[in-house]
This record gives structure tokens, sequence and C-alpha cells, in this order.
């Protein structure tokens, strides 16, 4: 099995902040991996060292195999587009376009050209004078065009409207598509685009990762139980809450567990991703540490 992003004790530290700690992963290659978590989290600084912007503090990481950034034809296989869709203000689209070709040994100027003429983007204009959108669509034709075996995009739809938004992923879909094996990381607050596109799911909290392995995996393995009000340490053996919340009379717990649903007066009901990610991100949430993790993969 080919792995697109592979990381043993990794951390980076920023004076005596750590932006992520103790990350251990590994993503199989062929998949759109959704990358949650809250602000803060240690999202961007994953993909930043993905892609070899930065250097780890501690521990490794491996993109396809090897290190990243280790060359120049590792750098041609990973693309790359940051928070704020960088692009060129004073240059054209067509621009854009010539200097992508120039950089990129492996670019598909003829899907780049069509992809641009397909999205309305006039060539002439300029980058600057395009809606943030049209930017985000450019921003994304340039990193598809080099034909990247991994995509990274940190948090590429934040600021579009939900059409333009719809767009984008589509194009994002369209590219995971066209070659198998094709790995997209996609950062994301929106987690119903993720639920649209994503089909692996990577959480983020606390500068850890919490939470890692194909969605409808983690969809099977967690559950929401209510019954009457009683403490965590009722639930059967082999169970791990993940958050609880309780009222006068009633109590809720989403667990993870491979053991048999309680009986009885409890009531347990399937969880969706948005309430899966919700109940490990949760301020009032019990989360889980990587040991816990692993037990139950």
């Amino acid at each position: 099995m080919t792995v697109a992003i592979e990381a043993k004790g990794l951390g980076k530290r920023y004076g005596d902040r750590w932006a992520l700690k103790e990350c251990a992963l590994s993503i199989p290659a062929g998949h759109v991996v959704g990358l949650v978590g809250p602000n803060g989290a240690g999202k961007s600084t994953l993909l930043n060292l993905a892609c070899g912007q930065a250097r780890p503090t501690v521990g490794t990481v491996h993109v396809l195999g090897q290190a990243p950034a280790d060359s120049p034809g590792q750098l041609a296989r990973v693309g790359f587009v940051a928070q704020d869709t960088p692009v060129y203000a004073g240059l054209s689209v067509a621009d854009h376009l010539r200097l992508g070709a120039r950089m990129n040994p492996a670019w598909d100027g003829e899907a780049a050209h069509r992809r641009i003429e397909r999205l309305g983007l006039p060539p002439q204009q300029k980058a600057g004078r395009l809606s943030g959108g049209q930017r985000a669509q450019l921003a994304l034709t340039l990193a598809a065009a080099k034909q990247p075996e991994l995509l990274l995009l940190d948090e590429p739809v934040a600021a579009l409207d939900p059409l333009a938004r719809r767009t984008f992923l589509h194009g994002l879909m369209e590219f995971a598509g066209e070659r198998e094996g094709r790995t997209v990381v996609l950062s994301s607050h929106v987690i119903t685009d993720l639920e649209r596109v994503c089909d692996y799911l990577l959480l983020v909290s606390g500068s850890r990762v919490r939470l890692a392995g194909p969605c409808e995996e983690l969809i099977d393995e967690h559950h929401r139980i209510e019954g009457p009000r009683r403490d965590a340490s009722s639930l059967p053996a082999g169970m791990t809450v993940v958050h609880e919340t309780h009222t006068d009379r009633r109590s809720t717990f989403v667990v993870r567990t491979a053991s048999p649903l309680p009986e009885g007066d409890w009531h347990a009901a399937p969880v969706d991703l948005e309430e899966l990610v919700l109940a490990y991100l949760d301020r009032g949430a019990q989360p889980l540490h990587t040991s816990d993790l692993e037990d139950l993969r």
C-alpha cells in the first residue's frame, strides 16, 4: 500500500508554543482527506510541514515515501494551495499559465486552458481584479495543472459564497478522479463540504491528531447512546466515551466501540460525520489520547 503522508513523533514549535505535537499518522494514497480542527489546532502547520515549507522541530514526516521538498522531482509530485489562495495580483490569468508551464516539468497546458475556458476566467484579466472565487479557481488550476500525486489545500474555500464553493469542490473532485492513486488533503471548517467530497477524515485538536481513518469506518465505530441519567462508568466495558451531556433526567453519550451496544433502557443511534466531528471538538468533550485511539483501530 502506497502511503501519501506518514509522520512519526512529528512536532513543530514556534518559540515556547507547540503548533503541532506528538503527531503520528499514516494516510494511504488514493483518498480525498478532510482535515478538520479548530483555529490554532495545527492544521496549517501540518500542511506546511508536508509540503516542505516548514521543517520539524522533532520527529519525521515523509510524503510519497520521501522527505518533503527533498529534490526538484519530489517538489513536482506535490501541489499546495495556501489559505489565502495566493496569486500574483499584477499578472493576468494567461501570465499565470505561462509561468506555471515554465516552472513545472509535467505541466498540462491543455487541461489548464480548458479549465480556465470552462470557468469563464478572462485570460487577459489581472488576478487582482478577479473575485475571491475566481482567484481560488485560478490557484486550483495552477496546482492541478502541474499534475501532482498529492494536492494539499489549506482552507481554500473559507471566504467563498456557497455557489463558488460548490463549483470549486466540483473541480476538486474532477482532479481527484482523473488519475488513480491521487491523494487530496482538504482543510476546511465547513463539515458539509467534507461530507460531500471526502472519504477519509483527519481530525486535529490541541496540536495533536485525535482521529484518523476512512469516514465510513469511523462513522460505523461511533454511536450516540441515550437513556436515564447515569455516569459514564455504568456503560459496558470496551466503550470509549468521546463526549457526554446530561440533563436532570437524561444522559447522552457519543462513544467509540467495537463491542455490542447496551440494551434495556438505553437507546442507541448512529452518528453522521458532523456529529462525530463536533463530539471530538466540543470544549466539553473528553478528547482521546493517541494511545486510546490506537487501541480502537
